[in-house]
């Protein structure tokens, strides 16, 4: 998770257990918009088998279904799904079993799925590197469904889009294209970090992870990314972070650092 930062130094902000494991989160966000109710990514889902699953020490008493049905809400009332990217932790969760288990069937019967051509293509003709991560599972099923929606041609960096309530900064060197919604609410911007910063442990810049395909753009896309995120006191909305859901940055001379820890709740009254 931390590339080729040594374990001496990442270990001060995310401690590991004694097998070198460290605790994550897969967190959604659900934005109520009018009578749209949009799902940014679905976490890792519960179709792959027991040999998948032995590999990532799923625990925890959370799941989305119960999230859901805590705001009084099920699958069923879900109107778009938004995909940051289609690595298998981020769209697991939009396809699941048909009731027979002989196929697969989207797990928002009514929503439409929203990705973009150029990461699409990039899941659809892997390359080696990030071939376990683009489950056939998880992507075929989308088009095959004909729920699936693709944005028109993006560039990088901060992107207009009318097609949904937000507007994005495209990143490439997680993966390309990869999309973060910016949401403005109660007079704040929300950011959906997905995977250009996975936690508050990933914000000096040579902390980018071993996933990344292209580490050196990384840098590059945090350091811009974060230095805006700074001077526009930006909300940046931790999809994997374990402890901190929303975190803010400012500039140091030491670089952009982190400012204050938030939790959802107590940042924004209902």
């Amino acid at each position: 998770m931390f590339g080729v930062v040594p374990k001496s130094l990442w270990s001060r902000t995310n401690v590991p257990d004694n097998n070198n494991l460290c605790t994550w989160a897969m967190r959604s966000l659900l934005i109520e918009d009018g009578k749209r109710l949009i799902l940014i990514d679905t976490g890792i889902g519960q179709k792959q088998d027991d040999k998948f699953f032995s590999h990532y020490y799923l625990h925890g008493e959370d799941s989305l279904d119960g999230n859901l049905a805590a705001l009084g809400y099920s699958r069923d009332d879900i109107t778009d799904v938004f995909l940051t990217h289609l690595h298998f932790d981020h769209v697991g969760g939009a396809i699941r079993w048909n009731k027979d288990r002989t196929g697969f069937e989207p797990a928002f019967k009514n929503a439409v799925f929203w990705s973009n051509d150029r990461h699409w293509k990039w899941a659809t003709e892997p390359n080696a590197r990030e071939k376990a991560s683009f489950l056939s599972e998880n992507i075929k099923p989308l088009h095959e469904s004909g729920q699936l929606k693709m944005l028109p041609q993006l560039g990088d960096g901060l992107q207009s889009i009318k097609e949904l309530p937000f507007d994005l900064f495209v990143a490439n060197g997680h993966t390309e294209a990869q999309m973060l919604p910016i949401i403005e609410y109660q007079e704040k911007k929300i950011v959906f970090m997905a995977d250009l910063l996975p936690s508050t442990g990933h914000i000096p810049l040579p902390y980018v992870m071993g996933y990344d395909t292209r580490p050196l753009l990384t840098l590059d896309e945090k350091q811009s990314f974060l230095e805006m995120a700074a001077k526009e006191n930006l909300h940046l909305f931790l999809e994997h972070d374990s402890e901190t859901e929303i975190c803010t940055v400012h500039a140091t001379e030491k670089g952009v650092r982190l400012q204050q820890k938030h939790s959802f709740n107590e940042l924004f009254s209902k």
